[in-house]
């Protein structure tokens, strides 16, 4: 797992396929908070919401881009809502 301090907001969220998950909000304790921005519809039609991917899938920080180790589907089947 990669240095949770050297995770800036606004950086890019990508997957070990090189596709976009997200971008950051900021670091809260053990979970990245993703902006809304790149938030998918949700089922109830509340529309975007802020979602979480754990820090462990944090394979390595390069300036403003974070690289998981988990490919995009399978960060976004592991995403968080809010509670």
């Amino acid at each position: 797992m990669a240095d949770a301090s050297q995770i800036k907001e606004h950086a890019k969220v990508i997957g070990a396929d090189g596709v976009h998950v997200g971008t950051v909000d900021h670091v809260d304790g053990d979970r990245i908070k993703l902006t809304k921005d790149d938030s998918p519809q949700t089922q109830d039609g509340q529309g975007a919401r802020h979602h979480y991917i754990p820090l462990g899938l944090v394979a390595e920080v390069e300036g403003d881009t974070v690289r998981l180790s988990a490919t995009a589907q399978n960060a976004q089947d592991m995403f968080e809502e809010a509670e």
